[in-house]
């Protein structure tokens, strides 16, 4: 399943993705390490993005989480992903979501695009009902696309995410399926 917007083509993460998805963590190590989770330096390896990939690829098997990576329209260049987790079933229905787009590639619109068509992926194919996602408030690029995407500002969560060592506030926005049709 390939989904399409006006510039991006967007799929689903596949074993053969594996250096390309290095190239992208490889390239935006520094930009990334701002946003993310602490990483080992085996994360930086094709070994470890093979680890990686094989983990995405069984939590989406088990209906838990789903990689989706951002191409441009007509190219075999990786420029972003973005990921679906802790997918939960019964009677939640819902998703937390997580995006990185290369730093080259920042604020043309591109992100904005692709976390919409993932929503709707979300909504459509995936049955989800509700999708959460949490971003530092100060970063204010990533809560722009978010509000563009139809997400809406929910509250605050004190220090639950450790970013670079340090915990960090999260704002928490979400968007339920209804949302989309207003």
């Amino acid at each position: 399943m390939i989904l399409h917007s006006e510039h991006l083509t967007i799929k689903p993460l596949v074993k053969e993705d594996i250096a390309s998805l290095l190239a992208l963590e490889v390239n935006n190590r520094e930009f990334f390490k701002a946003f993310a989770g602490t990483r080992n330096e085996f994360f930086y390896t094709y070994e470890g993005q093979a680890e990686r990939v094989h983990r995405f690829l069984e939590s989406s098997e088990q209906d838990t989480s789903y990689c989706f990576l951002i191409f441009l329209k007509d190219t075999d260049t990786v420029i972003g992903e973005v990921i679906l987790s802790e997918v939960v079933r019964g009677n939640l229905q819902s998703g937390w979501i997580g995006y990185f787009l290369d730093q080259t590639y920042n604020g043309k619109g591109y992100m904005s695009e692709a976390v919409k068509v993932i929503v709707q992926h979300a909504f459509s194919e995936l049955g989800l009902h509700r999708i959460e996602a949490g971003v530092m408030p100060h970063n204010i690029g990533s809560i722009k696309v978010l509000l563009k995407a139809g997400f809406t500002k929910e509250g605050i969560a004190r220090k639950n995410v450790k970013i670079d060592g340090v915990w960090q506030d999260h704002m928490t926005l979400a968007i339920i399926e209804e949302d989309l049709q207003k």
